[in-house]
C-alpha cells in the first residue's frame, strides 16, 4: 500500500468518527445517541486547547492529558496530526483538490509555493497564548481585575471550530429534513455568521489549497513549532537533485520540499513522495540533504509587538466591566457554570453544550455581551421546546474543559446531601406589569403558575376582580331560577362562559359576585349560594367583573429554569422573563439580602 494510500484512509477513518461524534451527541434512548461515546475525544488530542486552559486558569482538566500523546507524536513524527488526524485539515485538502483539479502543471506548482504570509498563523497563535498567560499576572496583582487572562482560542483553533460549525450551522439544516437526529428541529441564535465563516474557510482551497492550514489555523502553528524538534522528517536522499519542482505539484503545507524544505510547514501530507519520480524524497530521521528550514518565519520585532497585544487587549476587554460591576444580568449560564470571569478562561466555544442540550435552549452569545463572550453559551427561553429541565445536568458532564462543570442531578436539585444548600439557581423570574395580561390587559392568564416546576411553586397568584370596561352599568329587567335579563341586547354571545367572569349588583355590595356561566345578548346565566330576592333586583344596575390571578415570583423558591418564559402566551417580549440576578454561582448577583 502507498503512504498516500494509507494517509487518505486516516483522514476518511477521522472524518468519519468526528462525524459520528457529532451525531451522537444527542440526547435519546437510541443506539446512535449518546451512549458513553467518547465525544470530545479529537478535543482532547488538540494540545491548544490544553495549554490555552492551562495558561489561563493554572490547571490542566483531566481529559486534556489527551494532547500530551499528541505532542509526544509529533516530536517523533512531525506534523502527523495535520495531515492525518485533523478532520477539518482533511476537508481543506479535499476541497483544494477540486478547487485544482484538471489545472495545469505550472500552476499546481504555482499555488503550493511558500508564502511569507503563513507565518501569520503563528503571530496569531502567540497573540491567543499571550491572551491566556495574562491570568499569571492576576496572580501577581490580584487588587486589579482588569489584569486577567483571556481564552480566545477556540475563535480559530480548528478543532473547536469544526464542531461549533457541525454542531450549530450543518447539522441543523439537516436535521429533520435529510435525517432525523433531534425529536424536533433546531434552532440556534446567530448560527448564520458561524456557518458563513465555516463556508469562507472552505471556499478559500480554491484561492490556495488548504488556505486555513497554511495562513491562520493556530494550532497548525504550534505543531510547526514543535516539528523543528522531530526525530522523522521528509528530505531530499541526494543534493543533486534536478529541480524539476514536480514534487510541490500536490504539497498540501506550501513547505519548499524543491530547495530548503521547511519542516515547521511540512504536514506529512507524503505526495512529494509519491509523485518524485527519482526517488529523491524519503521519510526518514536525517535532516535533508538539501537543507532545511526548522523556524517560522518572523521577526523579533513582529514577535514582541504580537505579543504585547495579546498582553494588553484582554484587559481592554474588561474595561466594559462585563465580569465585575456592569455585569450583564440578560447573560443566564447554563446550570453548573463557574462564576464568570473563570467562565471565560475555561470555554473554547465549541458547541458541545448546545448540541447536546434536549430541549434547544443553549445558544451561542452573540457581541451583545461584549466581544470576550461571543459565541459562548448562554440561555435564549424562547427557543427550543422548553426553558432548562429541572432535572437534566447534561451540558456539565459533556463540557471539555469544565467552564460548565459536571453536576449531579441532587446537586441540580438540591436533595440528599444538597438539601440544605437547596437546588442549583441559574436566575431569576420577573413579571413584567406592563405586558402581562392580568396586569396590564384585565385578560385572564395562569400559564407561568401553572408551569413552574419547582415544589412548592416559585410562582404565587393573587385575585383581584376587576370590572370589564365595556359592560359596567348595565341595568337588570328580571332575574328568574338563576337567570338575569337585562333591558338591552348589548353582551356578547358566550362571551362569559368562561368561568372568569361574575355578575356583581352596584347597589348590593354585601352580596357576593355571583359566577357566570353563559349568556346570550341579553340574559345571563350564573350560580349563586346566595337566596335571591327577585324585587331587589328588578331595575337594579349590575356591573360584570372579571377574576384576575396576577402572578408574583418568590425569590426563595425560583431556580430560574425559564420555563415560565418559554411558556407565556405574549410572544414577542415575553410578559416573564429570567435574569441572571439569585444565580448560584456568584453571590456577588443575589438577589436577597439574607444569602
Amino acid at each position: 500500500m502507498k503512504i498516500t494510500t494509507a494517509r487518505k484512509i486516516s483522514q476518511i477513518f477521522f472524518v468519519i468518527l468526528f462525524l459520528w461524534f457529532c451525531v451522537t451527541t444527542v440526547m435519546g434512548d437510541k443506539w446512535w445517541q449518546l451512549r458513553g461515546w467518547p465525544v470530545n475525544w479529537i478535543i482532547q488530542l488538540d494540545p491548544l486547547v490544553g495549554l490555552g486552559t492551562l495558561l489561563a486558569t493554572g490547571t490542566l482538566y483531566a481529559g486534556l492529558l489527551w494532547g500530551l500523546l499528541t505532542i509526544v507524536l509529533t516530536i517523533v513524527l512531525g506534523r502527523f496530526f495535520c495531515g492525518w488526524v485533523c478532520p477539518f485539515g482533511a476537508i481543506h485538502q479535499f476541497m483544494g483538490f477540486c478547487g485544482k483539479y484538471k489545472k495545469p502543471l505550472k500552476n499546481k506548482i504555482s499555488v503550493n509555493r511558500y508564502s511569507q504570509w503563513q507565518s501569520l498563523k503563528y503571530f496569531l497563535l502567540f497573540f491567543f497564548l499571550a491572551a491566556a498567560f495574562m491570568d499569571f499576572f492576576e496572580i501577581l496583582v490580584p487588587e486589579n481585575p482588569l489584569i486577567a487572562g483571556s481564552l480566545q482560542i477556540g475563535l480559530l483553533d480548528p478543532i473547536p471550530l469544526l464542531y461549533r460549525s457541525i454542531n450549530l450551522a450543518l447539522l441543523p439544516l439537516l436535521d429533520g429534513s435529510v435525517v432525523h437526529l433531534s425529536s424536533s428541529v433546531r434552532f440556534y441564535d446567530g448560527a448564520w455568521v458561524i456557518g458563513i465563516i465555516f463556508i469562507a474557510a472552505i471556499t478559500l482551497n480554491f484561492l490556495r489549497p488548504r488556505f486555513y492550514c497554511r495562513y491562520i489555523c493556530p494550532l497548525g502553528a504550534l505543531f510547526g513549532i514543535l516539528s523543528r524538534f522531530s526525530i522523522f522528517r521528509i528530505g531530499k536522499n541526494k543534493p543533486d537533485c534536478i529541480n524539476c519542482e514536480i514534487c510541490e505539484k500536490n504539497c498540501e503545507g506550501a513547505c519548499s520540499p524543491t530547495s530548503r524544505i521547511r519542516i515547521n510547514e511540512c504536514v506529512l501530507c507524503m505526495n512529494c513522495i509519491k509523485d518524485c519520480c527519482h526517488n529523491m524524497m524519503s521519510y526518514r530521521m536525517y535532516p535533508s540533504e538539501a537543507g532545511e528550514t526548522v523556524s517560522p518565519d518572523m521577526t523579533r520585532r513582529g514577535l514582541v509587538l504580537t505579543l504585547a497585544s495579546g498582553a494588553l487587549i484582554p484587559p481592554m476587554f474588561k474595561l466594559s466591566g462585563a465580569t465585575s460591576l456592569n455585569w450583564q444580568a440578560g447573560l443566564v449560564r447554563p446550570p453548573g457554570s463557574i462564576i464568570e470571569g473563570e467562565f471565560l478562561k475555561r470555554c473554547i466555544k465549541c458547541g458541545q453544550c448546545m448540541r447536546i442540550c434536549p430541549t434547544n435552549v443553549i445558544h451561542p452569545t452573540g457581541l451583545e455581551t461584549g466581544f470576550e463572550a461571543l459565541w459562548t453559551p448562554s440561555l435564549n427561553f424562547r427557543v427550543g421546546t422548553s426553558g432548562c429541565q429541572h432535572n437534566c445536568i447534561a451540558c456539565g458532564n459533556i463540557c471539555p474543559t469544565a467552564a460548565i462543570r459536571p453536576i449531579t442531578l441532587e446537586e441540580r436539585m438540591g436533595t440528599g446531601s444538597y438539601e440544605s444548600q437547596g437546588p442549583i439557581r441559574i436566575g431569576m423570574a420577573f413579571v413584567d406589569h406592563g405586558r402581562c395580561l392580568p396586569w396590564a390587559m384585565d385578560l385572564p392568564c395562569i400559564v407561568c403558575q401553572e408551569n413552574c416546576p419547582v415544589s412548592p411553586k416559585a410562582i404565587f397568584t393573587r385575585e383581584i376582580f376587576q370590572t370589564v370596561r365595556d359592560h359596567n352599568g348595565i341595568q337588570i329587567r328580571m332575574l328568574e331560577n338563576n337567570i338575569a335579563e337585562t333591558t338591552s341586547k348589548t353582551l356578547e354571545m358566550d362571551r362569559f362562559a368562561t368561568g372568569d367572569y361574575f355578575l356583581k349588583v352596584s347597589d348590593m355590595p354585601d352580596l357576593s359576585p355571583l359566577l357566570i356561566t353563559g349568556n346570550t345578548e341579553n340574559r345571563i346565566e350564573f350560580i349563586s349560594s346566595d337566596i335571591l330576592d327577585e324585587e331587589l333586583y328588578f331595575g337594579n344596575r349590575a356591573d360584570i367583573l372579571i377574576l384576575l390571578q396576577q402572578p408574583y415570583v418568590d425569590p426563595e423558591k425560583c431556580i430560574g429554569c425559564g420555563i415560565c418564559q418559554h411558556e407565556c402566551p405574549v410572544k414577542g417580549k415575553r410578559a416573564i422573563r429570567i435574569t441572571a440576578e439569585n444565580e448560584s454561582r456568584n453571590r456577588k448577583h443575589s438577589f436577597l439580602l439574607s444569602r
